[in-house]
């Protein structure tokens, strides 16, 4: 970076505020109609922040959701101003912005990964995922696994939902009567997932510093190595050209083009020398990327120019990004701290959701 004498501004100064909170940030979304962003902390309590009151944090409201962490959170499907959120006191919520909260789930596992479509809600507790209408009071299916579904991910058009598991993945049809599974193979523990927005291909964050990820068309395997940390974080581009990853101290692209990524060297972007990459969203209309530090520092990635725009300058060890993502349509964001920090900012004053 830039000495600090030269460097822009941060967007986060002109366009929006953040806050502390006593808590370290474990989850983020925002709400379907985009209209405000929900905040997951570990204590269990889940902080609104209108992007109204964007500028006005103090204004920001906190409800105590659950006995537990947050570990997952999600927009409603049915409630556009609503979220859905998985706990380790392992309950899965529904709660709207005014407060009001329906238990949807209790069992004796931690809730712990979410997806939703428009027609379905799949979460997962121990070896099992559950498969629910949008409603998530209408159980459809519960699905066990050899071992903790540990990511769960539904295809573009919602027909197929994806798990990462220990030893691989697997692959469900959400409407078929049989539950017959694939099962893509690769030994080793398997910490997250993410799919092509085309469903060309998925790929797995690893417990080593590796992804691994299947051609869906023949199984094919791809092997993607060279971190020099766990990757932790993982988001296609909005039109499936490149696979954005943490695990280094630059923001990490691998081709999903021209043959690769078999063969092919990532792109690197946004280095900051020693400092590492914990957190990227890609904007849901521009092919950009947003990447958050491990000193708390957060770049938005404009992947044609390469330009970067500063949206966070970070000075501190303990202060991880953790969360970042985008409204709907891309017009205002938000982030999360390992230090309690939540910051919003509006990207487009014309289209705010």
């Amino acid at each position: 970076m830039a000495d600090t004498q030269q460097r822009p501004q941060p967007l986060i100064t002109s366009h929006g505020a953040e806050r502390a909170f006593e808590s370290p940030i474990t989850a983020l979304t925002a709400t379907a109609d985009g209209l405000a962003f929900a905040v997951g902390t570990l204590d269990g309590d889940m902080i609104f922040a209108p992007l109204a009151a964007s500028r006005t944090p103090e204004s920001w409201h906190v409800v105590h959701v659950h006995e537990a962490a947050i570990t997952c959170l999600s927009h409603d499907p049915v409630q556009r101003d609503a979220v859905l959120s998985g706990s380790e006191d392992c309950c899965l919520t529904r709660t709207r912005t005014s407060g009001d909260m329906t238990a949807l789930y209790k069992g004796r596992r931690w809730v712990e990964n979410l997806a939703v479509t428009s027609t379905h809600i799949a979460f997962s507790y121990g070896k099992s995922m559950e498969l629910r209408d949008a409603t998530g009071e209408k159980t459809l299916k519960a699905l066990d696994h050899p071992s903790s579904v540990t990511g769960i991910v539904f295809d573009a058009k919602g027909k197929r939902v994806f798990t990462a598991h220990y030893n691989g993945a697997s692959a469900w049809f959400v409407n078929s009567d049989a539950n017959n599974v694939r099962s893509l193979f690769w030994k080793g523990s398997h910490t997250g997932i993410a799919i092509h927005p085309k469903g060309d291909a998925i790929v797995t964050t690893m417990q080593e510093n590796d992804l691994h990820g299947w051609r869906l068309s023949d199984g094919h395997n791809m092997r993607m190595s060279g971190y020099p940390k766990k990757v932790t974080s993982l988001d296609f581009s909005r039109n499936g050209r490149w696979l954005a990853t943490s695990g280094a101290d630059a923001l990490v692209l691998w081709p999903f083009f021209g043959g690769g990524p078999m063969g092919k060297a990532p792109r690197e972007l946004a280095r900051l020398n020693g400092i590492f990459c914990t957190s990227v969203k890609s904007h849901p209309c521009h092919d950009a990327i947003a990447a958050g530090f491990e000193d708390g520092t957060i770049l938005l990635i404009d992947l044609s120019s390469e330009q970067i725009l500063p949206i966070r300058y970070g000075n501190s060890q303990n202060d991880a990004v953790t969360q970042i993502t985008f409204t709907p349509k891309g017009g205002a964001m938000a982030f999360g701290t390992e230090g309690g920090s939540v910051g919003v900012l509006i990207l487009n004053h014309q289209i705010v959701t």
